[in-house]
Parts: C-alpha cells; structure tokens; sequence
C-alpha cells in the first residue's frame, strides 16, 4: 500500500479524490487537509463518503504531518500551491498538483494570465505534464507533475492527433468549451448558485481566460509548432461535464470525415480513457468516468474541421487524472483504480 495526503481535500476535487482513493486497491489516505472546514468530519460535508471516511475529519494544513507519505495530492484554489510545494517538496515521495500553479512553462505568462508574478518560477521546470496519453514518459520517472485542467484536457485530446499528423492549420483555431456547475469549485459564488445558473448558458472569459495559454502550449509541444487558439469558456446548467467543441481549418481540403475519424482512432487505440466515437461525444455518457469521449468531423461545404470531446470535469478533468499519473508515478497499472465506464442515467 501506498499512503497518500490530500491538500484542499475538502473542495470538490479533493472529495473525487478520496472517492477515488476508496475503491484504490493500493492507496491508503493519511492525512485530508480542508483549512476552511478544519475539524468537520468528512462524513458531515460528504455524506456520499461516509461509509469510506466515516472516521475522518480534515485538519489544517500543517507540512510536518505528511512527511514520510508516498505521495501527496494538491487540490488547492491557484497560487497556493506555489507556497505549499517548497514546504513539502523533500518530506513526500511524490507529489501531484491539480492546479496551475506550474502548468506554465514560462514564467512571464503568469503575470499576464494570472495577475501575478509566480513565487517560486525555480521550481517551474521540476515537475512533469500529467496528461498521461501524450506525455507518458515523463511521468513514470518523476516526483512532481503537474496535471492540467479540464477545459484544456478537453481541448487537447480532441486535437492533439489531427495536428500532430499535419492534418489542421495550426493558428486561427477556435475553442468553445461548455462546463458544468462544479468547475467553479465548492464556495458559493453569486453567479453558481441554483437561481442563478438554472435555466441558462452563458460566456465568460470572452478572449481573456487564463487557461487559453495552457491549450496553445500543450498543442505546441505536440505539433511541433506555434499553435494559436481562440478559446471561449461556457458555464453550463449542469453539476458535471465538459463539452469542447474545436474548429479548424484542414491542410488538405479533400479531408474526408472517415479519414480524419481513422487518424483519430489509431492515436488512441491503446489509450483505454479516450474513446473515439462515431457519434458526437456525450457529457451524460461519461459522467462518473476517467474515460474522455472524442470525434472528428469534416465539413467539405464549409472548409472547416470541428473536432469534439466531452469529459467528467472532476474525473478525467481533475481527480482521475491525478491518480492516473500517481499510479505511474508509485510504479502500478495505470489504471488501478479507475473507473472506465459512467454512470447512466
């Protein structure tokens, strides 16, 4: 057994995480850190935990009481993973972040997207992608990796094949991504609660979102070239789910749907959470799941490529992913754990 520690583990991913973790053959949580709900038991906040947790109450954050772990988990809001990571860098086995704190390769996109400059850009370059389907080999041998977030996940895996095979300009790409409910986290917010999300659909961070840099590097290192994205976020009525939908232009106009489709199922045919498919992906269908649903179609009337893909924000787009990349990590099957098939209806 592996023990593990949950940084922010009383956020809605830090609760996907523990309810991953008990169905883990090999994972054994330690230590749950929640500093706004200290001394809540698990249990009172997520009753759908009780029957795994019904003795565990988070504590504050305190470094000290995860030395000796495997692997820590941080589920924290960003930036304050930048200060929690020197702290426990040489007390832990590993760790997995689940913010952007060290997304970014370059340390002067964060002032520009996040407002402020990053506290420890030293530390940048030490941890690894954890999107595990394309950057694999970097995860197994590392102790820090960085999982990128739901809307980029998204955006990644319905392109990455089409343009790592030249078969999509480049720049001048467009993503719309709709979110459900939960992607703004657990505090209440004026424009998540019930009344104000129920029965609408709306844009936000039209040209300006913060995770617009993190599609186009992940893109980059994967064409082998500058990709430029146009990439709109929408909030939708719904508790879980991304739906992205991507737009681009063909290198080759005669591209056909059934040619783009067999690129697109020969990258991932050894890639048990991605599942290609003919129909356009569903966020019902993988509600629950690790499991990311992509397709691919060509539009010969209007010249234009529209890729898709729809994922479990808090699975494949956060917590699944970063057991994903701790199995890796801790030497298991990448998949120990982890639950292919969603939760329907």
């Amino acid at each position: 057994m592996s023990s593990i520690g949950i940084v922010g583990a009383s956020g809605y991913i830090g609760a996907e995480l523990l309810r991953l973790a008990a169905s883990h053959p090999q994972l054994d949580v330690r230590v749950v850190t929640g500093d706004t709900q200290a001394g809540t038991p698990v249990a009172e906040l997520y009753p759908n935990l009780a029957a795994a947790y019904g003795a565990l109450t988070f504590g504050k954050f305190d470094a000290d009481d995860c030395d000796g772990l495997d692997l820590v988990f941080l589920a924290l809001p960003h930036g304050a993973s930048q200060e929690v990571v020197p702290e426990l860098a040489d007390l832990v086995g590993g760790l997995v972040d689940l913010a952007a704190d060290f997304r970014l390769r370059d340390p002067a996109l964060y002032p520009a997207w996040y407002g402020e400059a990053h506290a420890h850009p030293e530390l940048i370059d030490s941890f690894a992608t954890g999107l595990p389907e394309l950057f694999r080999d970097q995860i197994g041998g590392a102790r820090r990796v960085a999982a990128p977030g739901c809307y980029v996940t998204a955006a990644v895996l319905a392109l990455a094949p089409l343009l790592r095979a030249g078969l999509l300009e480049p720049t001048g790409i467009v993503v719309d991504a709709a979110s459900g409910v939960s992607g703004a986290g657990r505090p209440p917010k004026p424009n998540t609660t019930f009344c104000a999300v129920d029965e609408d659909f709306t844009a936000y961070g039209v040209g300006t979102h913060r995770h617009t840099p993190e599609i186009e590097q992940r893109l980059t290192e994967v064409a082998g070239s500058p990709v430029q994205v146009m990439f709109t976020p929408h909030l939708a009525p719904m508790s879980r789910g991304i739906l992205a939908t991507c737009y681009a232009r063909p290198t080759d106009p005669s591209v056909t749907t059934g040619g783009l489709m067999a690129v697109v199922e020969q990258a991932w045919a050894d890639e048990p959470f991605v599942v290609p498919t003919a129909s356009s992906p569903s966020t019902k269908a993988t509600l629950g799941s690790n499991a990311a649903h992509v397709s691919v179609v060509a539009d010969p009337r209007t010249g234009w490529v529209v890729a898709l893909a729809a994922l479990d924000n808090l699975v494949k787009g956060a917590a699944g992913q970063g057991v994903q990349c701790a199995n890796l990590m801790l030497g298991l099957p990448e998949g120990t754990g982890l639950p292919v098939v969603g939760t329907y209806p």
